[in-house]
């Protein structure tokens, strides 16, 4: 049966911003969720075995790529099960958190989950982005700019030569508004940004199951 797949790639734990406003998201979904949590369960990054293992012919895989295949076929598998996804991958200086970018470096693999010169076999599904922020990277803001985070993964994600999925993002920002004194006098702007992104949340888990409920009869 179809279900939400769900990536945390926060080392943070239960403090993450990016994991409670995730927990907001399937707080409100009506269905299944496959849950994989990259920082309590890391991946290892693609290495020599795993880019080989993709064009040498199983019968001839050494025991090293074995195994890299073996972990490949379980992380494409996974992603193609869902019908949407959640990910909640924090701002980690001005970049993916490396655990993450592991995952999808073992996950996107041409003729399988993304297809050149045609359609991925997600496209269109839908995907929210949940990444958290300790300053601020709006307009107007000293930061602005040097997200290389959103502009990465909606890339990625949602582009039509590679996963080609329906990419929404959510950015609660300032959270260290409460922690670091020279953010301060930031908070009201943080705490607004906090509930703002609680509500996107619960709106997506709620918009997104109507319109899987919908594929699911038609």
């Amino acid at each position: 049966m179809p279900y939400l797949l769900r990536i945390d790639s926060s080392a943070s734990g239960d403090t993450s911003v990016s994991r409670q406003v995730a927990d907001s998201f399937t707080a409100a979904w009506n269905g299944d969720v496959v849950h994989r949590d990259l920082a309590l369960n890391p991946i290892g990054h693609l290495d020599a075995a795993g880019i080989t293992a993709r064009t040498t012919p199983a019968t001839e895989h050494t025991p090293e790529q074995k195994t890299a295949a073996l972990l490949q076929d379980e992380l494409v598998e996974e992603f193609l099960g869902a019908d949407a996804y959640l990910f909640a991958v924090p701002l980690y200086n001005y970049s993916i958190p490396s655990v993450f970018k592991a995952w999808l470096d073992h996950t996107m693999i041409v003729g399988r989950t993304i297809s050149l010169g045609g359609p991925a076999p997600s496209a269109g599904r839908p995907a929210v982005v949940v990444s958290a922020r300790g300053g601020g990277y709006g307009p107007g803001t000293p930061r602005h700019g040097k997200d290389f985070l959103v502009p990465a993964l909606e890339t990625i994600l949602g582009d039509p030569n590679l996963m080609a999925l329906d990419v929404r993002t959510i950015t609660p920002e300032l959270t260290y508004a409460p922690t670091m004194a020279p953010l301060r006098h930031l908070l009201p702007q943080h705490h607004a940004s906090l509930e703002d992104a609680h509500t996107q949340a619960h709106r997506q888990a709620e918009e997104i199951g109507r319109i899987t409920a919908t594929q699911m009869t038609t």
